[in-house]
């Protein structure tokens, strides 16, 4: 009777053994699959479809290696918060990402945009902005600039613009930071940076024309001369009151940035025979304004062709630091170049 007290003791001793053994094995198997596949860091781009459910979701994950069980992932999912909403999507997953944070991405539709974030700066030119989206491979700049000539676009802004101006949109792409999907076209960006303009428009220029007695037009192409002469901002309104002295005593404008874009580049220093240049933007050959805007202005130079300062200047001549030296008087002007030179 001893002998089998004493198996059935050692029977349950072993009984008990492996139990213990089974519940922290399972204990230990349960809470590493909260635990990463592995450290690889690497992002993998795993599309969910529309529709997918919660199984075909753990399938995806399993395939890719980002899961550790298809089962604890469905079972996760369903007592996760209440029972989570995944959402369908493009997205960028690694294996060393939890399962709950896998979850919470998908829950919270954290997926991959096909966007493309560009970044227009005050004064370029359609041509530069042309140049700048063919160089990110957003879109063709020939294509680019067709449509800004001849693409149909409906604002208020642009209703007088003259038939025969050589650059249709020139002054009116606003210099902004855009975010646009991929393969977007060339008729959608310029649309979006119309939309930008108006909102500028609306919002600081109609209604305060009348304030110097000029269109939205000719405002733009002065705040366009005022963007490229410009390299400081406490500058733009003093040059603004430069022109418009100037056009009230019917001085040539002369300033050198016309008979940069009419030659189509930039240059250091103009020749005589650059001035001579035959063309409606040349302001040292025509009087009043260039036919035209000669970039696109950014909001401090808009603002400056609306509230130039009110001075007895008609010359300017830059320094070396950007800033500028203003005169009253033309023997003045040849002093200040004295100065700089």
């Amino acid at each position: 009777m001893i002998k089998v007290e004493g198996k059935r003791k050692k029977g349950r001793i072993a009984i008990i053994i492996i139990f213990v053994f089974f519940v922290l094995s399972s204990v230990l198997y349960y809470k590493s699959l909260f635990k990463p596949v592995d450290n690889n860091s690497t992002q993998k781009e795993i599309v969910i479809p529309s529709g997918s459910s919660t199984v075909e979701i753990a399938k995806i994950l399993r395939s890719n290696n980002l899961i550790r069980s298809e089962w604890f992932f469905i079972i996760r999912a369903r007592l996760y918060d209440n029972g989570v909403q995944m959402k369908a999507g493009k997205y960028l997953l690694s294996s060393n990402m939890t399962t709950d944070e896998i979850i919470e991405k998908l829950k919270n539709g954290k997926s991959i945009v096909d966007t493309i974030k560009f970044t227009i700066p005050e004064g370029f030119t359609v041509s530069e902005i042309a140049d700048r989206l063919q160089q990110m491979g957003i879109v063709n700049k020939n294509d680019f600039i067709n449509e800004a000539q001849n693409g149909v676009f409906n604002y208020d802004f642009l209703k007088n613009i003259p038939k025969n101006r050589p650059d249709r949109l020139e002054g009116y792409l606003f210099p902004d930071t855009y975010i646009v999907k991929k393969g977007v076209n060339a008729h959608d960006i310029i649309n979006l940076m119309l939309s930008r303009f108006d909102e500028i428009y609306k919002t600081y220029i109609k209604g305060n024309e009348t304030n110097v007695g000029m269109s939205t037009d000719k405002i733009i192409i002065i705040a366009s001369m005022i963007e490229k002469e410009a390299k400081i901002d406490k500058d733009r309104p003093l040059i603004a009151g430069v022109i418009y002295n100037r056009l009230n005593k019917n001085m040539k404008l002369q300033i050198d940035a016309t008979v940069e874009y009419a030659l189509g580049k930039h240059k250091d220093k103009l020749s005589l025979d650059d001035l001579k240049i035959n063309s409606p933007y040349n302001t040292y050959m025509n009087y009043g304004l260039p036919i035209g805007p000669i970039s696109n202005p950014g909001l401090k130079s808009i603002e400056a062709a609306l509230n130039p300062a009110k001075h007895d200047y008609y010359y300017y001549v830059a320094q070396s630091d950007g800033s500028h030296i203003f005169s009253k008087t033309y023997i003045g002007q040849l002093e200040a170049e004295k100065k700089v030179n």
